[in-house]
């Protein structure tokens, strides 16, 4: 009997999007070892020239022109991807993604980007016969998500739900999973044996996220904090930007011991469980890594539109808190208190057990399968 096979489809426009694919994917491989996966940025897959240089554009846009994004977003809330624009994603970038479906003969598609559902919807509406589920990786539903061909949608939060129904869908097409992290988010690692493998002092540890898309550099918060690196320890993570990097690291209130300034990395989940306090913008796969490992998150720089909706949501179910001085000032002298910072993660856990299951997406994806 052949295997269940999984086709997940997303863009890059964001990391947060194409991990979420790879979260599910890894996590319906850990529930369910005989599902196949298969994790595809489409533009970039099917267009490798023209696919990441609109990704570099729309980020260049994100961190010149916030108030343009925010008013585009705001603007087109309520309405879905037209069917001439459709027309024109399939004609430009994907006129290949049927035939990469009928190579892959997936029993399941799931998108995690709009785009890649719109195109899948309208392969559907020209006959294409495969289930088709979108995973919205926000604490928000624009228009954009919707689609009458999408068969069940899978959401963070119940509020969620409501605000899809909002735009016409019905209750039974919705599902509430919340978002999906990689299961290296679902366990915790040993905090002594992972300031060893950091080269970190047993001190209190603040890891900071979002450097790569060139933001850190602008906000003078971040010099501030670094009048506490004596008594606390301070990791930067800019991910695949080495200019910010190297701007940072010229910086000579950043050279310091407690100071670390990282590249790009795959322990995330590590670095949240040896800190003690997580800085960073508001995505929502970040988000929810945090939630899951339990970590106080302070906000910086939302994106306007979806980012301003999920630090909406993180800091009204006391999650997080804007970054701001007071705040700043406020949480570092708490984690400089060690028992109140530890009961602090551990209120954290208890509520985060109240809200997110980390199984909970990939479980209903299997029980969804046809």
């Amino acid at each position: 009997m052949r295997k269940k096979r999984v086709l997940l489809l997303s863009e890059g426009f964001g990391s947060g999007h194409t991990q979420a694919a790879y979260a599910l994917a890894s996590g319906l491989r850990e529930l369910c070892p005989a599902v196949q996966t298969r994790v595809i940025e489409l533009g970039k897959f099917l267009n490798p020239v023209v696919g990441p240089w609109i990704t570099s554009a729309y980020r260049k846009t994100v961190s010149k022109q916030p108030k343009l994004v925010g008013m585009m977003y705001r603007t087109q809330y309520h309405k879905s991807l037209n069917r001439f624009t459709q027309l024109a994603l399939h004609r430009v970038f994907y006129t290949q993604t049927s035939q990469v479906i009928s190579q892959l003969k997936p029993d399941l598609i799931v998108c995690t980007h709009p785009l890649p559902s719109a195109v899948v919807s309208r392969l559907k509406r020209l006959g294409l016969d495969v289930p088709l589920y979108t995973l919205i990786t926000d604490y928000d539903a624009h228009g954009t998500w919707s689609s009458p061909e999408v068969n069940k949608y899978l959401v963070s939060t119940g509020l969620v739900k409501k605000k899809l129904m909002a735009h016409g869908i019905s209750n039974s097409r919705i599902e509430v999973t919340g978002i999906p992290v990689h299961p290296n988010f679902w366990t915790t690692y040993d905090k002594s044996e992972l300031q060893r493998q950091f080269d970190l002092l047993p001190l209190p540890t603040v890891l900071i996220m979002g450097g790569g898309w060139g933001l850190l550099s602008r906000n003078t918060l971040f010099e501030y904090m670094t009048r506490w690196r004596d008594s606390i320890q301070i990791i930067f993570c800019v991910g695949t930007n080495q200019k910010a990097r190297e701007s940072m690291l010229a910086n000579e209130k950043f050279r310091h011991p407690n100071i670390k300034v990282l590249g790009f990395t795959n322990e995330i989940s590590k670095l949240m469980d040896v800190s003690d306090l997580l800085i960073t913008k508001p995505g929502g796969m970040t988000c929810t890594e945090g939630l899951s490992k339990g970590i106080p998150m302070l906000f910086y720089e939302p994106i306007p539109g979806q980012e301003d909706e999920n630090c909406e949501y993180f800091i009204q179910n006391g999650f997080g808190e804007m970054f701001q001085k007071d705040t700043v000032e406020r949480w570092f002298s708490l984690l400089q208190k060690p028992y109140a910072a530890g009961q602090t993660r551990r209120d954290l856990l208890t509520k985060r057990n109240q809200y997110y299951d980390p199984m909970q997406c990939p479980r209903a994806v299997l029980e969804m399968m046809p």
